[in-house]
């Protein structure tokens, strides 16, 4: 039976710009594509999000960031029509902008 130190002997013999890149490469295998919306889907948001602005509803918003889907929980404090941006305060006040082209689902938030 073999007993050796597996990765730990490797590591040594390799460059710190090589580690680097093999963690990057580990890393990227867990990035996520982006799902394109059709025009129904963009229609169920639309009316989520107006209901949510007339009512000041919690919403709990759904979209992709770094190659990564990201929840957001909050009140939409603002929509910036010029540049197509979600103003959204959370419960600690705290303002988040999210693009609408990046936005994927949203939900109201069961209270």
């Amino acid at each position: 039976m073999i007993r050796d130190r597996g990765r730990i002997k490797w590591t040594a013999m390799m460059l710190p710009e090589h580690v680097k890149m093999l963690r990057d490469w580990a890393d990227e295998d867990q990035y996520e594509q982006k799902k394109e919306l059709d025009e129904q889907e963009v229609e169920r948001l639309n009316e989520v999000l107006a209901e949510a602005m007339e009512f000041n509803s919690n919403v709990v918003i759904t979209h992709y960031r770094r190659q990564k889907y990201e929840l957001t929980m909050g009140t939409i404090h603002f929509w910036d029509e010029m540049n197509k941006r979600l103003h959204i305060a959370d419960r600690f006040h705290e303002i988040h902008r999210i693009d609408l082209s990046s936005v994927v689902d949203v939900r109201l938030a069961d209270d």
